[in-house]
């Protein structure tokens, strides 16, 4: 947390804690790119679980509950939520960066750092119909 605070105090702001936490979690996530390509759509959830386990977040996925369509990532264990308290940059970045590798919109619903139990983030199924997704839109 000192060294965060140190950023944001002496080289930029939190926009500089913001690039700090994004460069982070941009080092991590080649690791779950990689468990995510080996796999297919419908297990991308999964192996992001499986990654982030790997580095110490106990993660599991599992079916949203009815009526949402899609799965919930949820980390029972987080490294550094004793730091994520004062700079909730670095829970902002871990998102974008899921949205990033499993090709969709993500919504971090959460987290152990605001005094939640567990991390969670929605990850909405993505439609492979293309005739549904693109039902009365005009393409010119």
């Amino acid at each position: 947390a000192d060294a965060l605070r140190w950023i944001a105090e002496r080289e930029g702001g939190q926009e500089a804690v913001a690039a700090f936490a994004r460069a982070r979690i941009a080092a991590q996530a080649r690791a779950y790119r990689k468990a995510i390509e080996a796999v297919g759509p419908d297990e991308r959830a999964g192996a992001l679980a499986k990654a982030l386990s790997a580095d110490g977040y106990a993660a599991t996925a599992r079916s949203a509950p009815l009526p949402h369509k899609g799965e919930q990532l949820c980390q029972h264990h987080c490294p550094v939520a004793h730091v994520a308290e004062q700079f909730p940059q670095l829970c902002e970045a871990e998102t974008e960066i899921f949205a990033e590798l499993l090709g969709t919109h993500v919504q971090r619903l959460a987290t152990i750092a605001h005094g939640d139990g567990v991390c969670t983030t929605f990850i909405p199924q993505i439609s492979t119909d293309a005739s549904a997704s693109t039902a009365g839109r005009n393409p010119a």
